[in-house]
């Protein structure tokens, strides 16, 4: 069994991320940390695990664990590990933005980095926008068909700005309402420019991003559309081989919903021919596939396991 570490347990991933574990069949909890609810039981803050398990949040840390997990707050992590010396036999998934851009890291998305994730020991996860965006756009890099600029909007749920209260996350002003936020000039643009860059040096065009407040808790909704010379149906067979051995990346050929892919580690993507404009959908959930999820097929990834294990979610449904 893999003996995982969480630290920072008492969020939205941290919860997500502990219901994952629970009922993952090769892999069990040797603790939960949490500064704020330290001596809590968990199902005291995660109400739905109440029933489920007897752990309790803990203010102490160790390294007697294959796997620590990192779900503490954005510049968090850089913090915790200057403090803390993590071993080198012991794996580390950070969920914050803090190593995306860090070379001593892999970039953790598996439809890119699969066989880098394998063989290292230090994993930053992806954001959730930038999940969402660059699987919608990764088989067009992988081409070399990414010649112009490239215009995103998408919309996430309100579990994407984490658990802390702030003026914009009240269910009274979230309720009935969307904003745009950080227009053109969003933190995972970077990690996406990355990624891109990685498989399509020369690609040198704008990324037009407009993110979206949404009225909801938890998914999010990319559309993106760039001009692109492929006939739909070319389009479809080159998205269709690029995630033929993605397990949870799914070409679909009707326009998805939100629903479908809420509580899973689904990502559904959907594309379409307008004029010369290449018209992409992109859907996962930014909890799961955009957070927990993402980093338990990274753990599967790096001990060897079928990278499904442990994430065969139902979405919610109707």
């Amino acid at each position: 069994m893999i003996k995982a570490g969480i630290v920072g347990g008492a969020g939205y991933t941290g919860g997500e991320l502990l219901r994952i574990l629970l009922r993952h069949p090769q892999a069990t909890i040797a603790f939960v940390h949490s500064n704020s609810q330290a001596g809590l039981p968990v199902w005291q803050v995660h109400e739905d695990l109440e029933g489920e398990t007897d752990l309790h949040f803990s203010a102490s840390i160790h390294m007697e664990v294959d796997v620590l997990f990192l779900c503490v707050a954005h510049g968090q992590a850089r913090a915790f590990l200057a403090e803390q010396p993590v071993p080198d036999h012991v794996a580390v998934i950070d969920l914050s933005q803090d190593f995306r851009l860090d070379s001593r890291f892999v970039y953790g998305l598996p439809e890119l980095n699969r066989e880098s994730i394998r063989q290292s020991k230090r994993i930053a996860n992806c954001g959730c926008f930038a999940t969402a965006i660059q699987l919608g756009l990764l088989p067009l890099a992988h081409a070399g068909l990414l010649r112009d600029e490239v215009h995103i909007h998408a919309i996430t749920g309100s579990t994407g700005a984490g658990q802390a209260l702030s003026p914009t996350s009240h269910f009274s002003w979230r309720a009935n309402n969307l904003q745009v936020y950080k227009p053109f000039e969003h933190q995972h643009l970077k990690e996406i420019s990355q990624s891109l860059h990685q498989l399509q040096p020369d690609f040198d065009q704008a990324l037009n991003f407009i993110p979206v407040r949404g009225d909801f808790t938890r998914g999010i909704l990319a559309s993106m559309y760039t001009a692109c010379d492929l006939p739909e149906d070319e389009a479809v067979r080159l998205y269709e081989s690029y995630y033929e051995d993605a397990p949870f990346t799914v070409v679909s050929r009707r326009n998805p919903n939100l629903k479908q892919v809420v509580n899973t580690n689904k990502c559904l993507i959907h594309v379409e021919k307008h004029g010369n404009k290449l018209f992409i959908v992109s859907l996962i959930d930014n909890l799961v596939k955009g957070a927990s999820g993402q980093a338990v097929q990274n753990m599967n990834l790096i001990f060897g396991l079928e990278e499904t294990a442990g994430l065969q979610l139902k979405p919610a449904g109707f």
